[in-house]
């Protein structure tokens, strides 16, 4: 543990920057043994803060201060103080020029943030506070200001050179060097910085904005890449032509670039005109992408130029509203995706990415609201709760207040704060002022954690006709907030007739009855709700389209199978199999911890093979409607988890399952097999879709032996790497001697596909089998495994702690030490991979005695590590709490 536990920043004690910065001009010397750092700013005293007197105080990590000088006049050491991560300088003018020189060593920096060196070539990773590694200043997103980037490099090894902006410039130095100048006339904060040097080549295009305006499109990769970015450029073109239709914004600079890299701690990053990606997010093409891939790559191009308005033209005022442009921005590419694609299937994939990651947070020790209190270190809150549940947030603001309301409150929104660094609060204000409608009470999701419970109270006066509704709400204690206030929440009803046909909806007192799905604003603990005028009593579809991130206790058995088999709306209809299916599964679950072994309900199967054989849905629906929930989810219903009770349950009702519909299963699979080109459309990706999990069903261990010869036949012969991996994925929990063939086999194919082999190691770390963690300890001595790529850490050691719960939670406690040991090699080199590790050990309070003894003595041994960064320390120390 740190001699000194580091201490919490509050969003409470918040206060202006004493000094703002118009314009900052800087010049980077690239060379391998160091890089040289100018930096020329102006700045003058904040005519918003009261202390005339305060010092300018700039921030800086692991810099080597060379030169400083103030209106050009060289300061001497009495002048400042400098201190290991900031530079202190009192007695400044209220306007002045500073010039400061520094040394950094790109090619030392592990952590992967500020300036590094990936696969040759310089890039940046600035946000949250990178930029501070490259110079000192004040990094804080609330300080706006005007860049100018100049670049010199060695032209033979760095050919090209970017930075944000618009070219202004450029020509060769002495010693075969070149240099390159770049403008960004957009003031913006210094996390939006970004620099590429390197031998890369560009896929170039072209957009007419709906002004048209002409704007050149760049995606720079290395030249073996250039042949898998296609894809990635259609999805950025659409983007920008989706943002002008639905919000009216066009983009703004001459030119947008992208840059992927393959060492990257996130997913993308969207500096000012110049996005870095990571490969994962760019690079595709048939014979190494999935259909997950390819629509993965849809909707992170979407997001990051959505950020474009959406955080980088209105900003965060200061990390606590991060939620202001994440949750936004992803409500933003969810709604880009539901049109370019199936929206019903866009929406269940949403939901279930909510319920395995920020559920469990929310219910966790690490549970915070969407707009956080305090925080130790601003790298651990980029999380699900902030983004996902974020969205939701935003999309509660949509549905309240309707689509038009809601486009008018976005125009308002970015009239009132284009340039500007702002709150969360602020963007509500603008929704209600553009719209009339008192948001007061549903400000009350930015401020409160937790996930809140509905419950739902049925009764019927046949002699009237009247159906009475009663809705509690309730919502737990979680850390730092044991009481808690009731919530605005918009729960999305439809009354089905006997044969499944919607009923016009007459809430009592109106004086028409409308048709289709209605919104009741839920406000109080308690609420009733009458709806009059029914000739028979309806069934109730709840919750539509997921209409907030609630838990809501579920229906009847009798209830939910009437849902799945008629309701209207496709993800109450998908949530009435998925509810069924959770509480069978769950039967069988504590059946098995009994020692029984009660199996799967056969009518329930039958509901199942309906679904499959009913052409009316579209086949990525039918898809999703026959995949039983995941053993998280299923653990997440317990009050005491029980891995190895639920995989066995679960792996039972699979078999069961498969015995019963092998011949619907089979014909599935054959009706759904493609002839000719692979085609990234729904239509094509939803067959594949269906294909593949009819599959999954047929090649269940211990099942039909046609189902290995088919996943084996599909491995060899797949046209594409959606049918390939499937195929490899089945193989991976089988323990027969075609398994090693096969990933032997695989390794061997793509071991110059770097994003390939990450699948390879994915598939290893989420086995089944009872011998894969021995498995992944011989991977980590792989030549092709490094800890220096996130990716490779990603998918081998992150994926067995979230993706793996039956052998992660191996009842000798080998999966955490395990999962310890990887966070303390990693939190040495880089901090940010090793404390989004940790999370799955925090989550011990569901476990029974045992297991949670065994998990805390894991998280102590974190702590209790000498110079614990401080992103692991935090989520060390709040896991323990």
């Amino acid at each position: 543990m740190p001699r000194t536990a580091p201490q919490p920043i509050r969003r409470e004690d918040y206060r202006p920057p004493a000094f703002l910065v118009d314009t900052i001009d800087l010049a980077l010397e690239l060379r391998d043994e160091g890089t040289i750092v100018h930096s020329r700013l102006s700045i003058r005293r904040n005519p918003e803060t009261a202390d005339r007197t305060a010092p300018l105080v700039l921030d800086g990590e692991e810099l080597s201060l060379t030169s400083l000088l103030l209106n050009g006049e060289r300061l001497g050491d009495n002048r400042y103080q400098l201190e290991p991560q900031r530079l202190v300088i009192r007695d400044v003018p209220d306007r002045f020029e500073l010039s400061v020189t520094t040394e950094i060593h790109p090619h030392r920096n592990t952590t992967l943030s500020g300036l590094y060196v990936s696969g040759g070539n310089y890039c940046t990773q600035c946000e949250a506070e990178g930029f501070r590694r490259i110079t000192y200043f004040p990094d804080r997103p609330d300080v706006m200001a005007r860049y100018t980037t100049t670049i010199a490099a060695n032209k033979a090894r760095y050919p090209v050179l970017l930075s944000n902006g618009n070219a202004d410039g450029g020509g060769d130095l002495p010693g075969g060097r070149h240099w390159a100048r770049w403008v960004d006339p957009f003031p913006k904060p210094s996390y939006l910085f970004a620099l590429v040097a390197g031998d890369l080549v560009a896929l170039e295009d072209r957009f007419t904005t709906f002004s048209g305006r002409d704007v050149t499109l760049r995606i720079y990769v290395r030249a073996e890449d250039r042949d898998k970015c296609g894809h990635a450029m259609e999805s950025l073109k659409k983007a920008m032509r989706w943002d002008e239709e639905h919000f009216g914004r066009e983009y703004d600079l001459d030119l947008f670039m992208i840059m992927a890299v393959s060492d990257f701690n996130f997913g993308a990053m969207e500096n000012k005109g110049l996005n870095i990606f990571n490969t994962k997010y760019v690079l595709a093409r048939p014979e190494t992408a999935t259909d997950a891939d390819y629509l993965g790559i849809e909707g992170v191009i979407a997001h990051e130029y959505f950020h474009n308005w959406t955080g980088n033209r209105v900003t965060c005022r200061d990390w606590f509203q991060l939620s202001l442009k994440e949750g936004l921005t992803v409500f933003r590419d969810q709604e880009f995706s539901s049109d370019m694609n199936s929206r019903a299937v866009k929406r269940i994939a949403d939901v279930r990415r909510l319920r395995a990651a920020q559920f469990p947070e929310d219910a966790g020790p690490t549970a915070h609201p969407v707009r956080p209190d305090s925080y130790i270190a601003i790298d651990n809150f980029y999380t699900p709760t902030v983004y996902e549940k974020g969205a939701e947030v935003i999309r509660m603001i949509h549905t309240l207040l309707g689509a038009e309301n809601f486009r008018a409150g976005m125009d308002l929104y970015f009239v009132r704060h284009d340039g500007q660094a702002v709150t969360c609060e602020e963007f509500v204000k603008a929704m209600e002022d553009a719209s009339g409608v008192n948001l007061a009470q549903f400000r009350l999701w930015y401020a409160q954690a937790g996930t809140p419970e509905i419950e739902v109270e049925e009764g019927w006066d046949d002699a009237s006709g009247t159906l009475a509704l009663t809705v509690r709400q309730t919502l737990a204690p979680t850390p730092g907030q044991p009481v808690k206030k009731p919530m605005v929440i918009p729960l999305a009803i439809g009354l089905l007739d006997e044969s499944g046909g919607e009923l016009p909806i007459r809430l009592e007192g109106e004086g028409e009855a409308l048709p289709g799905t209605r919104v009741l604003p839920v406000r109080s603990p308690e609420e009733r709700f009458r709806f009059t005028g029914l000739s028979k009593r309806p069934a109730i579809s709840l919750l539509r389209g997921f209409s907030a991130p609630v838990r809501l206790k579920p229906f009847s058995r009798e209830r939910l199978t009437f849902l799945f088999a008629h309701d209207g709306d496709p993800f109450a209809r998908w949530e009435a199999g998925q509810q069924l299916a959770t509480s069978l599964l769950l039967d069988m679950a504590r059946s098995w911890r009994q020692g029984g072994r009660s199996g799967l309900d056969p009518a329930f199967i039958d509901a199942l093979g309906q679904t499959l054989a009913d052409h009316r849905l579209d086949a990525a629906f039918r898809a999703e409607a026959i995949n039983l929930p995941s053993e998280a989810f299923l653990a997440d219903q317990m009050g005491v988890a029980d891995p190895e009770a639920i995989f066995a349950a679960r792996e039972a009702a699979r078999a069961a399952v498969a015995a019963r519909l092998s011949e619907a299963l089979l014909a599935a699979y054959q009706v759904n097999q493609e002839g000719g080109r692979y085609r990234v459309e729904p239509e094509a990706i939803g067959r594949r879709a269906l294909k593949n999990m009819a599959l999954s069903y047929l090649a269940v261990p211990g099942g039909d032996p046609r189902g290995l010869e088919i996943a084996m036949s599909q491995y060899r012969h797949g046209g594409n790497m959606t049918d390939v991996l499937s195929a490899l994925s089945l193989l991976a929990d089988r323990p027969e001697p075609e398994r090693e063939a096969a990933f032997a086999d695989f390794y061997e194919r793509w071991r110059d596909e770097a994003l390939v082999v990450d699948k390879w190691f994915a598939l290893q770390a989420m086995s089944r089998l009872p011998d894969t963690l021995e498995r992944i300890r011989r991977l980590l001595q792989h030549s092709a495994f490094t800890y220096g790529n996130p990716n490779r850490v990603y998918a081998l050691i992150a994926n067995f702690g979230t993706g793996n719960p039956v052998r992660f939670h191996a009842s000798d406690g080998s999966g955490y030490r395990f999962l310890a040991d990887q966070v303390l090699i990693l939190d040495r080199r880089n901090p940010q991979v090793a404390s989004r590790l940790l999370p799955p050990l925090g989550r011990w309070r569901r476990q029974t005695p045992a297991r949670q003894a065994l998990m805390r003595s894991e998280l102590q041994r974190v702590l209790e590590t000498p110079q614990l960064s401080k992103q692991t320390y935090e989520i060390a120390s709040k896991g323990l709490a």
